[in-house]
């Protein structure tokens, strides 16, 4: 087969802003008030409210999101969280912040989520809570955590950073524990560059998750007339996004469903080219149990080796196609040593860090982009095997 080489630079992601967007930035000048818990910031619950049938709060990223989290649960230093080893920083340091261990352990090899079958034998009596994180928009077994939070008496929290529109059967996911967390993050399905929100699913938490969001002030009450002054009443800080934020998220919410009709579009076209290499065994696609609708937020293929990954990624970084590895796990980490706690072995984790690969995958990639990543995956599988 004769070689393609690739002029054109493909990104791994390219965040999605149009007009609309612009305007309604715009449109926050015009009404004189940008900073937070404005007119879109309004907008924006109401969606989700609508969405999900959830209050919501807006955060500065998903990262204030879960740092409020410990707080609302009265976490001493001390307790401990089971959380898994692969996942973002944020899900652990949100819970060091307060003194609080986390507790890694490994994640199943079909969905790469947090093992439901391990989790119980790692509580001990300083664990407090459980914290799953939906790899890639793809849901755990959320029904085996309930049964397991509700046997020991410990909160359910959700980190789903990853999976704004996914389900577990007919439930969004970060509706169902305890506390729960999106973000829009540039990377992120539906983005604001950076922006997350709190997802509360008990109502007793609404009112404090206010005052923690707003520097521990209740001023969220004075602007509704409930008090006539606002002061100091709780710990807390500024988790609070600019109205401006949630103007350019609003857009984005505005216009979701076609976005993941696009990027469902085009995870469809990845899964369906690889299926021939997982069939000979080169790689890995993803695993989308049943009982999940998965948001298409990224395409990842699993290969045999470190070395075999390393040669695909330098392969198509010469041929101008951005990919990249995911998570360094936490367990490992310098901070995961110093703070956290490993239960068990996790090689499944281990393995899974040195050979995934997530491909490009946003609403802009074109067929034609597709096409040409397609046409350099080729070359690489004649070219290796």
């Amino acid at each position: 087969m004769l070689e393609t080489i690739n002029e054109k630079n493909i990104l791994f992601n390219k965040p999605l802003c149009s007009t609309r967007e612009l305007d309604n930035i715009k449109d926050v000048f015009n009404r004189g008030k940008i900073s937070g818990d404005g007119y879109y910031t309004k907008l924006c619950n109401e969606w989700f409210l609508n969405k999900i049938n959830r209050k919501i709060l807006l955060t500065t990223s998903c990262t204030s999101a879960l740092e409020m989290m410990p707080i609302l649960l009265n976490l001493k230093e001390g307790d401990e969280v089971i959380m898994p080893s692969y996942t973002f920083v944020s899900t652990a340091n949100a819970f060091v912040l307060r003194g609080v261990v986390p507790v890694f352990v490994d994640i199943r090899p079909d969905t790469l989520n947090i093992d439901e079958n391990i989790v119980e034998a790692a509580i001990t009596p300083k664990t407090r809570a459980i914290i799953v994180v939906h790899y890639g928009g793809v849901s755990c077994e959320m029904n085996k955590f309930r049964e397991i939070a509700k046997k020991h008496n410990l909160y359910l929290l959700e980190d789903a950073a990853q999976a704004f529109s996914s389900k577990y059967y007919n439930e969004d996911l970060g509706t169902i524990g305890d506390l729960g967390t999106y973000s829009f993050h540039e990377t992120k399905n539906v983005v604001s560059g950076e922006g997350g929100c709190l997802i509360i699913n008990n109502e007793k938490f609404h009112e404090r998750a206010e005052i923690i969001r707003e520097k521990g002030t209740n001023r969220a009450k004075f602007f509704r007339g409930q008090v006539d002054k606002y002061t100091w009443v709780d710990i807390g800080s500024s988790y609070l996004p600019s109205d401006i934020i949630a103007a350019f998220l609003y857009s984005q919410l505005s216009f979701s469903d076609f976005i993941q009709k696009r990027r469902m579009e085009i995870w469809n076209k990845y899964n369906a080219f690889f299926e021939i290499y997982e069939k000979k065994g080169y790689i890995r696609r993803p695993f989308i149990p049943s009982f999940c609708t998965h948001n298409a937020h990224m395409y990842y293929i699993l290969f045999n080796s470190l070395e075999v990954r390393t040669k695909f990624i330098e392969y198509l970084k010469k041929n101008k196609i951005n990919t990249c590895f995911h998570y360094i796990p936490l367990h490992s980490a310098p901070a995961g040593i110093k703070y956290g706690k490993t239960f068990g072995s996790l090689n499944v984790t281990d393995k899974v860090s040195d050979t995934l690969v997530r491909m490009p995958l946003f609403y802009e990639l074109s067929d034609d982009d597709l096409n040409i990543i397609f046409n350099i995956v080729e070359n690489f599988f004649e070219r290796e095997f």
